[in-house]
């Protein structure tokens, strides 16, 4: 079976308390999707982290996008309330 970008993400709850991070480091799932969001491009993001590659940051998306498909979506807790 060949490897998918999936396999790139890795869940230990001896890494980050378990948190999904990029196999092989301490780089949260959550961190680079956070700068995705604010704007930042994968070449920023590399720059800042030179030890993961374009193909890293494509597997947190993929991860997100897998982790969506579910069949039971959950609210968001909205700012101020």
């Amino acid at each position: 079976m060949e490897p998918t970008l999936i396999d790139r993400v890795e869940i230990s709850p001896k890494v980050m308390v378990g948190k999904p991070v990029i196999r092989g480091t301490r780089v949260p799932v959550e961190l680079i999707l956070k700068m995705l969001s604010q704007g930042m491009s994968v070449k920023e993001i590399l720059e800042e982290y030179p030890h993961l590659t374009k193909e890293d940051v494509q597997a947190c998306l993929a991860y997100a996008t897998q982790a969506l498909q579910v069949e039971e979506a959950l609210p968001l807790e909205r700012a101020g309330k």
